[in-house]
């Protein structure tokens, strides 16, 4: 009872802040009537089982046609998720995630699957119940189907649907001696046993007789209409996911029997002779996110175990070089399937795994097991590669390569901060994951639904949460901060000032809640609630007790962080120039200066003059290398000293020195200071990890748990906004600047989309310190071509050389 009250309570708070408006992920027309009123569908749920514990259900509804039509446009939805068949074919998937203020639903147009006669529509529904994801928000199981228009609403959800439950299904949730002791909360995987499954229930010829009909529940909610409020429906704001086939590469170890040579490439079929025990480890090669298909006939009483992970660990559990096998086992969740003797039996996990080597433990009774086929389809959100880095350096290629595929896979209906242990959008690493999709693949929807997510997420206080959607609630206060510069970020390379002005309020909230908390003894930030995380430091370790990590001094119980003080001086500088950007002139001077005192106050308090650098507290006890940053990127440090404090504290290992994580800001600062050539010299640690073997960047230097953290796939970011050096030069990247800082390469060459077409370069030094070759701008795109001090003009294709 309680946990419903907090749930609701969530939802009308989230309705009264949010005043976002929704659009649709694609350009199907929604039927304004939908928008407006009432739908004439029902959520609808089954008779009798429980609603609020874990289940699959399967819905079912056949209807005639006399003919084709041109278009049959659905919308459709579900609590938790739903896979949509029509006639047998698969051809929807979600809802994507939002929250009960925000509850998506699928628009699609499925007169390509339909015939004249009778016609199914089938839909999976999905409720994990307790174990269900923390990102997952969730009323109750339920499904609802919504013609757009009087011609369509003949699948409207109602009684005269059917539905069953499917008893094969059972949750195989990890322990945590599977997962190593790790925070998994990506929702638990799937137990199926084959004699139980009502195989063929999406097919028009499969005998539902014994079905019940649908238990109606309440018709759709749109937003702002009647007064019992629930799901509020609301049109998908992204584009479907990408679908695409994948196999394995290698089998890299074999207990018990053999794998056919040609199974993995789909040319032969693999049988285990009964009464077998055997264990095969395959490598993907890579890590990827996808969907298992297991294809078996035969093997009755047999049980497949399949095991994911990101990679094999030691004895002492470490996971050293990802590419070596030796004396390492596999850890991580497993899928279940008991096949039930029958042809051609699938076996798809509901939701997508996470992998780059999967384990098959399988044990058959006294019937051989055939598989027919294993394969998998690869899933993310579809950013397109559209940029272009090419250098003499090939190493440079490598890391591009690995950080974009770090970034696709950290990228599906929201960012995430990593696709195996916890899939959750957190504002840290979705600031920089923005920069990626903006500058690698042009794509601003991603992000556009990021922003709207997180002014969807304020809470009461006027923080934003860190992480969000989400159903357990966690703030971390600088990343509410994160978020106001994000607002800013997409300002300067989208013009788009309506969007943009609708997270104003939500902006002074933010800094309102900072502004409350300022020491009057010191003027710098006092004690600050919450979990103040900065950077997964060594010296800031997470603490069991008070089960925080990556805070630095003064970011607890004492207050007075230089750090947190300059944080929100960055985010009060970015707010003050939205404000005179949109003629709010005394929001304007009242944000500088605040600006003005926090780094006054930091200087005053922070700067030990015979060390030379900004201590993390007043009390002068600790210095971070994030201190430093921060003092150069909010001018806390004079801008006359600026340059060689950076290259004193670049190497200076007595710093407490920043993870990948934060050397983004290391490289802004770079940048800021006219040392961008020294960017490629800081890649040590990305060169690291190729060198052992990952095939996508980690959350942390080694023992790191996160073998795919998207934070640290900003050189894909950099190689383009700092080494070629393109940024925007007036807000909404309506002219450019190109300055590029090529360091000890010799040429580089390339492309990067923007909103008015690519943006081509091919450049090479000349000489001691020159550089030739050319700038290609797209049409009715301006700029600056910078080198060395010196300047010209970039319009069309413009050639260089100095």
């Amino acid at each position: 009872m309680i946990s419903r009250f907090l749930a609701f309570s969530i939802l009308l708070f989230s309705l009264c802040i949010s005043n976002a408006i929704s659009q649709p992920a694609d350009s199907i027309k929604i039927n304004p009537e939908l928008l407006n009123n009432h739908w004439k569908a029902s959520w609808i749920t089954h008779p009798s089982e429980s609603v609020l514990d874990y289940g699959v259900f399967h819905f079912r509804k056949s209807f005639d046609l006399k003919s084709i039509p041109s278009s049959f446009i659905i919308h459709i939805s579900a609590d938790n998720r739903y896979r949509l068949f029509v006639n047998g074919k698969a051809v929807s998937f979600g809802p994507s995630r939002g929250d009960l203020a925000h509850w998506f639903y699928e628009t699609i147009n499925i007169a390509p699957y339909l015939k004249s006669g009778n016609n199914l529509l089938a839909a999976e529904v999905w409720n994990f119940g307790e174990s269900k994801p923390w990102a997952q928000f969730s009323i109750k199981t339920a499904l609802i189907v919504q013609g757009n228009s009087p011609a369509e609403e003949i699948i409207n959800t109602n009684s005269s649907w059917k539905v069953i439950k499917n008893g094969a299904y059972s949750s195989a949730s990890a322990s945590a001696k599977e997962t190593a002791g790790q925070f998994v909360v990506v929702g638990p995987c799937d137990r199926v046993e084959g004699v139980k499954y009502p195989w063929g229930w999406e097919t028009l010829g499969f005998d539902a007789a014994n079905w019940k009909s649908a238990k109606t529940i309440d018709v759709g909610h749109p937003r702002g209409v009647g007064t019992d409020i629930n799901w509020v429906l609301t049109p998908r704001r992204i584009p479907m996911m990408e679908q695409t086939w994948q196999r394995l590469s290698t089998v890299r170890r074999t207990t018990g029997g053999a794998v056919p040579e040609g199974f993995i490439h789909g040319k032969e079929k693999w049988v285990i002779p009964a009464n077998t025990k055997m264990t095969v480890l395959f490598d993907q090669g890579n890590l990827t996110t996808g969907y298992p298909e297991l294809l078996t006939s035969n093997g009755n009483g047999s049980q497949v175990k399949m095991t994911y992970s990101e990679s094999l660990f030691d004895a002492n559990g470490q996971k050293g070089n990802r590419n070596e096998i030796e004396g390492k086992t596999i850890v991580g969740y497993s899928d279940f399937f008991l096949p039930d003797g029958g042809d051609n039996r699938l076996f798809r996990p509901l939701w997508f795994r996470t992998w780059r080597y999967l384990q098959f433990e399988i044990e058959t009774k006294d019937k051989p097991l055939t598989i027919n086929d294993f394969k998998s389809e690869f899933t993310a959100y579809p950013l397109q590669e559209k940029a272009v880095f090419e250098s003499d350096n090939e190493n440079l290629k490598k890391i591009w390569n690995v950080g974009w595929r770090t970034a696709r896979l950290c990228a599906n209906e929201t960012y995430y901060d990593c696709p195996y242990y916890e899939q959750l959008q957190y504002v840290g690493d979705t600031r920089i994951q923005s920069f990626i999709s903006l500058y690698v693949a042009g794509d601003d929807r991603l992000i556009r639904n990021a922003l709207s997510d997180y002014k969807e997420s304020i809470i009461y206080e006027g923080l934003t949460q860190s992480r969000y959607p989400s159903a357990n609630t966690q703030i971390i206060p600088p990343f509410s901060l994160y978020w106001v510069d994000m607002v800013h970020d997409y300002w300067t390379l989208r013009d788009d000032p309506q969007f943009v002005k609708g997270f104003m309020g939500g902006i002074d909230q933010v800094l309102g809640w900072f502004n409350a908390r300022i020491d009057p003894k010191t003027g710098m930030l006092g004690k600050v609630e919450y979990w103040n995380f900065v950077d997964w430091a060594i010296e800031w370790p997470w603490i069991s007790e008070s089960r925080v990590g990556g805070v630095p001094d003064g970011g607890s119980v004492d207050g007075n962080s230089s750090i947190l003080t300059m944080q929100f001086a960055y985010a009060v500088q970015r707010a003050a120039e939205l404000n005179e950007y949109f003629g709010n002139t005394y929001e304007a001077a009242k944000y500088k200066q605040l600006a003005q005192n926090l780094t006054e106050a930091v200087y005053k308090n922070c700067w030990n003059e015979q060390r030379g650098y900004l201590a993390d507290t007043p009390a002068k006890k600790s210095y971070s290398m994030h201190a430093q940053i921060f003092g150069v990127l909010t001018n806390t440090i004079p801008e006359i000293s600026q340059k060689a404090l950076v290259t004193k504290f670049i190497d200076d290992k007595t710093l407490i020195q920043p993870t990948m994580y934060f050397r983004f800001y290391l490289t802004q600062a770079l940048k800021k200071t006219g040392l961008a050539d020294r960017y490629l010299q800081t890649l040590g640690l990305w060169e690291t990890m190729l060198q052992n073997g990952l095939t996508t960047f980690a959350e942390n230097p080694d023992p790191s748990r996160s073998d795919c953290h998207a934070w640290s796939a900003s050189p894909n970011y950099d190689f383009l906004a700092t080494v070629a050096g393109i940024r925007p030069a007036t807000p909404g990247f309506r002219s450019v600047q190109m300055e590029p800082a090529l360091g000890s390469l010799k040429f580089i060459k390339g492309q990067m989309p923007h909103p008015l077409g690519l943006i081509r370069f091919d450049l090479k030094k000349s000489g001691s310190d020159g550089i030739e070759g050319f700038v290609e701008l797209p049409d009715q795109l301006a700029g600056t071509f910078v080198w060395k001090g010196k300047s010209v003009t970039l319009k069309g294709k413009a050639a260089i050389k100095f």
